[in-house]
């Protein structure tokens, strides 16, 4: 059996994260969200897999290659204008057999929630799951082991019962993909092509699924390290001068290349990667994610961060709650706030993060200067500079200049 998995899509809704990568590109927990699928897919026992790619296809390309490091064998094929799931399915046609597996790149699903789907050879089997927010998703109708309808988004859901993303099918899908109209949203939704499905006579029955991390909003990449950065695998590769602490030694992975500088403090669930200077006397908290080649410095506090490759965070600044892009390079004295005075959750242009701290996103190439000040909830567009002592708040378009 062949994996099919959807990548071809930028992530609107994760901007500015996304102008220079697709979303399943972003980085949780030291890997990219699609890297995390991919694994729990090869434990469930596949090893074939077709991406479908789009959006920047080039990262995803270059990055696993004909996934010879993950021991799997990689096909590409190219959906070039993003016309929605059915479409994207369509590109993979001919190259997978009678029975596949396909998921949602920017959903993480556990193996053994996949082989949940994949153990009956002979249906096409929907995988759904309970949520509290099922307006968000589209949701299923069941009766007895069957799916009676699938529905888009709805202001009022009947159920809590969502559609996960997670489908074994046949390639009798392929006739009925042909036949799907456009959506009201302007796309050809794969829903639809089941929805077509069930009504032509054929039976789609459901397993209720069980561990399952989307990724949504840019403020949902914390909630999902959270999660995973507990799971990881834990190495130490690194160096560590003297003076140096890290509690609970199990739950701490550090890199290849990694120099640890004296006095510095770090907790458990903390994910380092290669090439990084990490102090003297920086203060790494618990939930913390570091890519390759950063520098976080002197009397530097990270708590409960993503901060992605080619950071520099060197002297007296404190993150908090935050995601932080690629070569970004944060002066002296930045300060991230993370906490509302009235103790509310903290919104986004309007939405609720559901997040009583939450402090920034800041996308790639940002800089800001000494003593700059980050207000909880920004957003911060790529390669804006914040000038010394200035504050940040809001959203912020990318090339912005803030004194």
């Amino acid at each position: 059996m062949k994996a099919v998995i959807l990548a071809a899509g930028e992530g609107k809704r994760m901007r500015p994260l996304t102008y220079e990568r697709p979303k399943v590109m972003l980085s949780i927990a030291g890997k990219p969200i699609i890297e995390h699928l991919l694994e729990e897919v090869k434990e469930a026992g596949i090893d074939d897999f077709v991406f479908v790619v789009g959006y920047h296809d080039e990262t995803i390309r270059n990055y696993f290659g004909k996934g010879e490091r993950w021991g799997i064998n990689i096909e590409y094929v190219t959906q070039k204008a993003q016309l929605g799931t059915a479409d994207a399915l369509r590109r993979a046609e001919g190259l997978v057999g009678n029975k596949f597996l396909m998921l949602n790149g920017d959903t993480i699903v556990s193996a053994e929630d996949i082989k949940k789907v994949i153990t009956n050879d002979d249906n096409i089997i929907l995988g759904v799951i309970e949520v509290r927010n099922p307006a968000d998703y589209g949701v299923v109708e069941i009766e007895g082991e069957k799916i009676t309808k699938i529905h888009e988004k709805m202001r009022q859901p009947m159920s809590n019962l969502i559609n996960a993303g997670v489908y074994h099918l046949d390639e009798s899908i392929f006739g009925i993909l042909q036949k799907t109209d456009k959506s009201k949203r302007g796309e050809f939704e794969l829903t639809d092509s089941l929805q077509l499905l069930i009504e032509s006579g054929n039976d789609i029955f459901w397993k209720k699924i069980e561990h399952w991390i989307d990724v949504s909003y840019p403020w949902d990449l914390l909630t999902a390290n959270e999660h995973l950065i507990g799971k990881i695998s834990p190495v130490n590769e690194g160096q560590h001068e003297e003076n140096v602490r890290i509690k609970g030694k199990g739950k701490v992975s550090i890199g290849e290349g990694t120099v640890i500088k004296s006095g510095s403090y770090i907790e458990r669930l903390v994910f380092i990667g290669d090439n990084c200077e990490i102090g003297p006397n920086s203060y790494i908290r618990a939930n913390t994610s570091i890519g390759d080649n950063c520098h976080i410095g002197n009397a530097v506090e990270i708590k409960n961060s993503i901060i992605m490759d080619g950071t520099k965070i060197p002297h007296h600044s404190y993150v908090g709650d935050s995601v932080i892009g690629c070569r970004c390079n944060l002066g002296a004295g930045t300060k991230i706030a993370n906490l509302r005075f009235d103790d509310a959750s903290v919104k986004v242009k309007g939405v609720d993060t559901g997040r009583r701290k939450f402090g920034a996103i800041i996308s790639d190439g940002v800089k800001t200067g000494i003593n700059a000040c980050i207000d909880a909830g920004a957003i911060i567009g790529n390669n804006t500079l914040i000038g010394p002592g200035a504050l940040a708040s809001g959203y912020i378009e990318k090339n912005s200049r803030i004194y």
